[in-house]
């Protein structure tokens, strides 16, 4: 591959890949019921073994 067709690529669907892998983040961090799970995990770190 030559570097100006994987710049093109990187240009267009690799930013959309790369936007959409966001917001799919952001909507799993922020999705119903997810917040009793990020209270345990943030929790652990203080726990006496």
């Amino acid at each position: 591959m030559d570097y100006n067709l994987m710049r093109e690529f990187a240009d267009s669907w690799g930013l959309v890949a790369m936007a959409l892998f966001f917001v799919g983040c952001i909507a799993f961090a922020l999705r119903p019921g997810s917040k009793a799970h990020a209270d345990h995990a943030a929790k652990i770190p203080l726990q006496d073994d």
